[in-house]
């Protein structure tokens, strides 16, 4: 729980969930693996109001970075996309219809589009935000 509460200072903390922003950039499965090395996992909005707090928190605290990696692929069937933890996910931004095919199984937040959401080749690398839940 200590770990929870400097992760919560150092970044910020909204509804119940932290999220602590990485400078580095991993393609999607390392910055997965960084997370939940920390406990956490990639942040995965699941709301509009999720994905608006995750978007000022990434303009905040990633200056310059145009996007970041979110927890949300469709790695193993394409077109079902779900979170870190293979489980089905209900709320997307989606820039447009996601047409990436076989290539492009990870999704981004940008910041040029309102934090709307793309896919991207999964081994691209991007900066990362990850989500620790309040217990």
């Amino acid at each position: 729980m200590q770990a929870l509460q400097t992760v919560c200072l150092r970044g910020t903390k909204i509804h119940k969930k932290c999220y602590l922003a990485f400078d580095e950039t991993k393609h999607f499965h390392e910055a997965n693996e960084d997370c939940i090395a920390k406990g956490g996992t990639l942040a995965t909005p699941r709301d509009a109001d999720e994905n608006a707090s995750l978007r000022e928190y990434g303009k905040k605290s990633l200056p310059g970075a145009g996007d970041f990696w979110l927890g949300v692929n469709d790695m193993v069937n394409e077109g079902k996309f779900v979170d870190v933890n293979g489980i089905a996910i209900n709320y997307f931004n989606w820039e447009r219809s996601p047409n990436g095919g076989k290539r492009k199984n990870c999704a981004l937040l940008t910041q040029a589009s309102q934090g709307k959401w793309v896919d991207e080749v999964c081994r691209s690398l991007k900066k990362y935000v990850c989500e620790f839940i309040i217990p």
